[in-house]
């Protein structure tokens, strides 16, 4: 960077290394300067590689999620612990009580849960614990895993919520005679 001083004190650089745009994800301004070439962001803080929150999340999950996304650069261990907590809020909406973590996945188990999606909820579930308590896991010692909670979070939210509302509104669209055919045959 090149420092010019500024009279009455302060250092101004170079507006070369220093660059206003816009992101091709999110689309918002972003401000960032070069430092022998590398790109350093200054705005917005917290830029996460994780996966934008799926259309179909609930507001009151989409809240931790996006708090987790912040922090997950500068806090790897502080976003799974929120993404625990999405999904703990997550499993009212899928059926399950939002006391106890472990007994709503064994309810979502009993109501035939996939097996895929199962092991979905226990990483997020076990990952979450370990950022709250010392475990085996350290999130800390590799913030990949953090990243992958966020899809994994995503993953569910299809199988259990959007899935299902496409079907039906699929189903919903066939002829009522067709429907009603169905319905006898399935009693």
């Amino acid at each position: 960077m090149k420092p010019r001083h500024i009279n009455g004190g302060g250092t101004m650089y170079s507006e070369a290394d220093l660059h206003i745009g816009t992101c091709h994800h999110c689309e918002g301004r972003m401000v960032w300067f070069n430092d022998d070439g590398q790109a350093h962001i200054l705005y917005p803080l917290g830029i996460s590689a994780a996966p934008t929150p799926h259309r179909e999340m609930p507001e009151d999950v989409k809240r931790d999620y996006l708090e987790a996304k912040e922090i997950a650069n500068a806090s790897p261990r502080g976003a799974t612990a929120l993404l625990r907590l999405a999904l703990q809020k997550l499993c009212i909406h899928l059926g399950g009580s939002g006391v106890n973590l472990n007994d709503d996945i064994g309810q979502l188990v009993q109501s035939g849960l996939p097996v895929q999606i199962q092991q979905a909820l226990d990483v997020v579930r076990v990952v979450g614990n370990n950022a709250v308590h010392p475990g085996e896991i350290s999130v800390d010692d590799n913030p990949e895993i953090a990243q992958a909670v966020f899809g994994l979070i995503n993953a569910i939210i299809e199988n259990r919520i959007a899935e299902p509302k496409r079907i039906q509104a699929l189903y919903a669209s066939l002829p009522e005679g067709a429907r009603n055919a169905i319905e006898r045959r399935d009693g």
